[in-house]
Formats: C-alpha cells, structure tokens, sequence
C-alpha cells in the first residue's frame, strides 16, 4: 500500500475515532442528564456494595457532595444494615427480579428518613452492578400518623377485622360506646358468643351476616346498616348503625381486612314494638317510667316476668311485685335517678306468679333526649336461676362434702356472729376428737376412714340434734357450738349423749372396730370471747380428756390453760434447741448377749435447757412430733451420729454399726434417702456403717415413696429394722414385701421373762418370726442376767439394755469398747 494510501486509512481512522468518541460523549450526557432528573435518589452499586454513582436527588436528599460518597460502601447512606444485607439482595437479583425493601438512610447530619429502594442488576462492559432506587416515604410515614390520629380523636367507633374474621383494633370512641373496660383484651372482649345480634326486625343473625364479614366475603362496602348487639356478659344492647369497607393490599384481588365505622343509634331506637320482639328474644324486660304520671310502660316480656296482666301500671302496682324489704331500695334508687341523674342496677327479690320467689336485676337511667329528667328507662332481667346456683355454691362453699356437716369456714362464721351478738354470747364449744381412728384409717384404707367418719357424723347429729351447730373442723375433728343462756348443763349433757352413741361398735370391710371419742368443753365469756379462742381452749381440755383417760369430756380451767402454756413455752425452747446447741447425743452398747461384747451402739437423744432443765425424752419427743420439729431435729442426730462413728472409726474402734430412730415424721416431710445419703457422705462411711430403726407404723404406709423410700435406703446399703416390733399394728405381710433386715425386740415384753407367761409367749412368737423370715434380732431393755439366759435359751444373740450399760457419752463408750479391745488381747 502506497504512503498515500495509508495516510488516507489512518485519517478515515481518526475521523471514526472522533465520531464514536462524540457519540459516546453524547451518550454519557444525556445519561447523566436522566441520571440527575430522575427526582427520587438513584445509586450506581457494585457488586460488592461500594457505591460507584450518585444522582443530584441523592446528593440532596443525603446532603452530601458525591465524593463523600462514590467509593464508599452503601453502609455510608444506610449505617443500620446488618453485615450479610447483600445476600438476600443477590440471590433476587441473579434471578432476574427486582429487590423491594423498607430501610431508614441517613442524611449527613446523622438524621435519618425511611425509603423504599427498588434494586435492580445490569452489566457495564461485564462487571456486574445493581442500580437502587429510593424513594422517600417521609411523607407516606406522616399520613399514616395523621390517619391513625384521626381514627383515634373521631367519634365514630372503628373497628378492624383481618381476613380471618379477628378484630385487630378498636379505636377508644369504638371502646366508649360498647363499654369495654380500660385494657380489654379485643381477644375476650370480641370472642365467639360474647354478642347476640339481630336486625330491625329482631332476628337474630348469625357472624358470617354481619356487614363486615359481607365485605370480606364480598370485596364490596357494606352500607350503612342498624343492628342490635346484645352483650351476654354486661346484659346490655345496644343499637348501632355500621358501614364497613374491605381495604385490599396493593396488587391483590381479595380484601385483606375490613374496616367498620358504626355510630350509637340506640336512642333513636325506643320503638316500643321492636324492643318487645327483641327483648322477649333476649329474655330482657322493658320499662319506661314517666315520674309525671307515675305511669310506667312495660314490654310483653316484663309483663310476663312479673305476672302483670297490662303493659301500662302503675310504680305502685310495679313495686307490689317486690318484696316489701326491697320497695324502699327500688324507691329510693328512683328518687336518685330523678333528683340526680344517676342511673343504678341491683338484684331484689320478687314474688313471681307462682308465688314462688323471683330474683330480678333492675337496670335504670334517665332517658338521654329528656331534658326534664322525668322519664327513666331500663331493663328486667329474670335471674332467679343464677341466684339459686349461686346460693347452691354458698352452701357447697360451707357445706363439708364428705359428712354433709358445716365446715370449718361456716361454723367460725356462725360462732363469730354468736359471740358478736350480746343476746346469743352464751354459748359453748365441745370439741370432738375420734379416739384410735388413725390406726383404722391406716390398716383399712381412706375410703373405709371416710365411711367412719361420715358414720361418726351422723351418730353425733342423733346425740345432738337440733340443740346444737355441728361442723367438722378437721380431719377426724368435729365442733359443737350451743347456747347455755336457757341451760348451763347443756354442754355436759350432749357430752354424754355424744359419747354413749359412741358406744356401739362401727363395722368396717366385715369387721368390728370400737372406736370411742374425746371431748373439750370450753364457755363463753368465761373461756374466751372470740372463736379461735374459745375453739383453742376447747382443744385444750380434749387433749387433757385423751391423755387422762380415752373415751370422756373434760371442761377447760385455769390449770389447764397453765398446761397450755408449759406446752407452748416447751415447744418455743425445742424449736431453738438445735441452734443453741442444746441436743446432745448418748450412745447405748449393743452386745453379744453371750459374752458380752460390744459390736454396735445405738445413738440416743439428750436435750438440757437453761431454762427448763433437763428433759426426758419421753417428754419433749412426743412434743416435737407433734409440732414437726422432729424432721430437723432427726436430720442433727443422724448427722452427728454419723460424724461420731467416722471418729470411732478413726481411732480404730470396732464398731460395726451406729443404730437411729426415725421418725414417723421424718419418713413423711422429706427425701429420708437424700439426707441419708448426705450424711454418709459427709462422714465418709458406707451405707452398712447405719442402721435406721422405724416404728411399726411406716410398715402400714403402702403408698409409692414409701416403698420407693425403703427401695433408695436399701441401695445406700443402710440396715433397716423395726423398733419395738409387736406393740403397733404389726402385719406380717408388711415384713415379707419391703426390704427389712431385722427387729427389736420391745423391753414391755422382756420386762415380764421369764416369770410372765404371756410376755414369754410374746418373746418366743416375736423370736420365731424373725427366724423363719431371715430377719436379725435385738432385744432391748436387758435388765438382769435372768432376762439374758432366757433370751439365749430362745437363740436371741443380740440385746442392749440396763444390765450392760446405760447411754454413754462418747468418750465412755470409747473406753468401754477400749477395754473390751484389751482384755480380748490379754485373754
């Protein structure tokens, strides 16, 4: 090619060069041109989400210059945006579509404006980008506050129903006119059932009828409708006029809620006609009353509810149909109604047609369009059949289920009324307790205890009769209350009669069981002038007749009110015995009856008091079962019975066991097998270094955690034996089925060996049944060497007692078994 030629090329060239170059310049401004006319903000993002271009709408709208922000991150405009925001974003758009969201941007002043941002993706020369749009919903934002402003000042009730029938909102004028309580749940208030409602012409319409479920069925406004909402709850209807419209989301082709705007037309609804239909249906009386002409209008059901023959009578003729104590209350509720315009409701007692009584709840007011305030309106209601269910529940309320007696809640009331009332202050209190009812109760079951308990009752009804209030106060407790203002003999009288219907035997399950009772007397004013105090002292003297003798009554007295507070006194100190260190513990040898060896101790409780000196157990135990002191009590002594045999064991004693009594209290109140567990731990001795001693009476206890109880303690490896074995209710199937390793032999049996022939029948009966059951065998209370060679004969190898030594202290006992351990060496 000639030079001439290709100066000619490269000049066609040049000339190309420069004409795209202009094009693409023109190009670039009229993009730029659109770009900055597109009014709403509009960003140019890389993929990565740093911004690559700004509209003048954005550098407005953020109020900043474009190079605070081109090669920024987005977070620059939008500092909210949780750290992974891109991926949902991403995954939208690599599907062709365009990403809508609500998010708050941020002006350069830190102020922030909610937009809505439309991204969308494109290729510039193969790098892909996301171009957004946001649009400022500032505006929108402000709308929809001055919208629910408005909802909230109008005075048109407004509700809101979603597509699935549930209200959402109410705004208050909505709460006002249907009376819904300040904090209504719209849940409750608009449930299912909660509302009766019928149309002008008193049929009831059932929910999918109504205008606002039309609208969401039908996608059409519902105009302009009267209907009356009998509220079931509050007794009230009350006329509205309802327009509701269904509102549809954007794009959608059915309503997505439906909003009702309704006005209170109830005054406008004083149709003497349409109220008759509606309120018959309601089963709601009408009444005017002109307080003029004295004349009052009544509906047909009103009528029929108070057995009148004309819907015009007059207020005397109305109030005849009250009780005579309830025409002052109506009379002086209408008087306040005029006078001050103050509407009532209240319940009053009628006589129906019948002649039976009829309860009514009278609702009044002054009619609203009255400007004299002369004319009341308002409604009846038959609530006779509540009144009697709610009369059968205050009886239920008083009334003991099981033996048809007063309660305990019943009978402090009527005693309480008595005492307050001078004409019938005296009175007496006899308080019943059942002598040996819990042994039936435990051997026979709770359901043979309630048939003697409701046995017991009526015989106490015969004995009494109508001289007397009797409840039952307790479990197997029972209260008398009677006057002695005609009859001051009368207490000790029924007493008497009480005790002699006692005196047959009850017969349970085809067997006889005798059971007698105890009886407290205590009189007012002399014994107390308040219940519980009089009932306190009447317990006082029922517990001084069963510990004196079984089967008799005892008045209270001074001396035993002295009794009671010694009682009182002794159970505050042995409360407190634990934490003043007062409890001490003696341990008792156990030994080889034949040569006299000391294998085991038993662990016996010590309790001196500054103030009351020293107290024998027999004293303050049974004190401390009572109260239930006992459980802590129990746990110190297992504790430190535990810790004195880890000591034992430290010095290189051979003691084989430590033996404690537990009580039948402690197995009730607590996990026995946890505390176990923990004081084993805390000693460091294995299960078989205890043996827990139970009285006969958690034998009985066939319940699931007693056995689960014995079934724990048995895996501890804990010995397990019966104390005093033959004095309580002992079953031999309760020694075969729970996981017992042996008995004691009671010292009320040795006591008589080998003289008395009954006590060596009970030692060889007791003796045998441990041995054909594989069971160890203690005696205990060895007083004399006679008692020792018999119980050898009998093959008994085991026993503790008198005759070896007393409770030692812990450091005697350690001797004894120290010299034991020298003179075996020596022999």
């Amino acid at each position: 090619m000639s030079d001439e030629a290709l100066r000619r090329k490269l000049a066609e060239a040049q000339a190309a060069l420069q004409a795209a170059t202009a094009a693409l310049e023109t190009e670039r401004h009229r993009f730029r041109v659109l770009f900055d006319a597109v009014p709403d903000p509009v960003s140019i993002i890389d993929w990565d989400g740093t911004v690559l271009d700004l509209n003048k709408a954005g550098m407005a709208a953020y109020s900043r210059p474009r190079e605070d922000i081109i090669g920024k991150g987005i977070e620059t405009l939008n500092p909210d945006l949780p750290r992974d925001h891109l991926a949902p974003v991403w995954e939208v758009l690599n599907r062709g579509g365009t990403y809508v969201v609500e998010v708050t941007n941020m002006r350069a002043d830190g102020t922030r404006f909610p937009v809505e941002v439309h991204s969308a993706g494109f290729d510039d020369e193969g790098r892909r980008c996301i171009v957004a749009v946001a649009r400022d919903l500032s505006r929108r934002h402000e709308a929809e506050v001055r919208y629910r402003e408005l909802m909230e000042v109008i005075d048109k009730g407004i509700l809101v129903r979603g597509a699935d029938g549930r209200v959402t909102y109410a705004n208050p004028a909505a709460m006002r006119i249907l009376k819904m309580p300040p904090g209504a749940s719209l849940a409750e208030e608009f449930a299912p059932g909660r509302y009766l409602v019928f149309d002008e012409h008193g049929k009831e319409l059932p929910d999918q009828e109504l205008p606002s479920f039309r609208a969401l069925r039908t996608g059409m406004t519902s105009p302009s409708t009267v209907l009356g909402f009998f509220n079931l709850t509050t007794k009230r209807l009350t006329w509205l006029s309802i327009t509701s419209v269904p509102q549809f989301a954007p794009g959608a082709d059915k309503p997505h809620q439906v909003l009702s705007m309704f006005s209170d037309v109830t005054a406008f609804k004083r149709d003497i006609t349409l109220f008759d239909r509606v309120q018959d249906l309601a089963h709601i009386g009408g009444w005017e009353w002109d307080a003029n002409s004295e004349l009052v209008y009544l509906t047909n059901e009103a009528q029929r509810m108070l057995g009148l023959a004309r819907a015009t009578a007059s207020m005397g003729e109305l109030q005849a149909c009250l009780r005579e104590t309830e025409r002052k209350r109506f009379h002086e509720a209408l008087m306040r109604a005029v006078e001050h315009g103050e509407g009532f409701e209240m319940d009053l007692q009628g006589i129906g047609a019948d002649g039976h009584t009829l309860w009514i709840r009278i609702i009044g007011e002054s009619e609203a369009a009255d400007p004299t305030g002369t004319r009341l309106t308002g409604t009846f209601q038959d609530i006779t059949e509540t009144k009697q269910a709610e009369e059968t529940l205050r009886v239920q309320a008083r009334t003991d289920p099981l033996t048809m007696l007063l309660n305990r809640d019943a009978v402090l009331e009527e005693l309480e009324a008595r005492l307050s009332d001078p004409s019938h202050a005296d009175v007496a209190v006899l308080y019943i307790d059942l002598d040996r009812f819990k042994i039936v109760n435990d051997v026979l079951g709770h359901a043979a205890g309630d048939q003697v308990i409701a046995s017991a009752a009526r015989r106490i009804q015969r004995a009494v009769a109508t001289e007397g209030l009797i409840a039952r106060f307790g479990g197997d407790e029972f209260l008398v209350v009677c006057s002695t203002s005609d009859d001051a003999a009368r207490p000790q009288r029924l007493a008497a009669a009480i005790l002699a219907a006692f005196g047959d035997a009850f017969r349970m399950a085809g067997e006889e069981f005798t059971i007698t009772a105890s009886i407290g007397i205590a009189r007012a004013p002399d014994h107390g002038d308040r219940p519980q105090v009089l009932i306190q002292n009447a317990d006082v003297a029922m517990y001084d007749s069963k510990r004196r003798a079984r089967n008799g009554w005892q008045d209270f007295s001074p001396a035993l009110a002295e009794q009671q507070l010694q009682r009182l006194q002794l159970e505050t100190h042995l409360r407190r015995a634990v934490d003043n260190r007062e409890l001490k513990l003696v341990y008792q040898p156990q030994v080889e009856l034949a040569t006299g060896r000391v294998f085991a101790a038993e662990a016996l409780i010590r309790w001196r008091n500054d103030t009351l000196g020293e107290m024998r157990p027999d004293h303050f135990i049974g004190h401390a079962e009572t109260t239930g002191d006992i459980v802590r009590i129990g746990g110190w002594v297992l504790r430190e019975a535990c810790q004195q045999m880890r000591r034992w064991r430290d010095a290189g004693l051979p003691i084989e066991r430590i033996a404690v009594n537990v009580s039948y209290r402690q197995f009730l109140a607590e996990d026995l097998s946890e505390t176990v567990a923990e004081a084993l731990a805390s000693a460091g001795l294995p299960g078989d270094a205890l043996e827990l001693e139970f009285t006969e009476r958690v034998l009985i206890e066939d319940a699931p955690d007693t056995l689960s109880t014995f079934a724990a303690l048995r895996m501890l490896g804990v010995l397990l034996s019966i104390d005093d074995f033959g004095e309580g209710y002992s079953a031999l199937n309760y020694l075969r089925r729970l996981p017992i390793h042996g008995l004691k032999l009671s010292q009320q049996f040795l006591s008589g060996v080998p003289h008395n022939t009954s006590d060596v029948a009970i030692c060889q009966a007791v003796a045998g049944i441990a041995q054909s059951l594989g069971l160890g065998l203690v005696a205990e209370g060895v007083e004399n060497d006679a008692q020792r060679q018999f119980l050898i004969r009998l093959g008994v190898k085991l026993g503790q007692g008198f005759l070896y030594a007393p409770g030692l202290t812990p450091d005697e006992f350690a001797m004894r078994v120290t010299r034991q351990i020298t003179k075996e060496a020596h022999a």
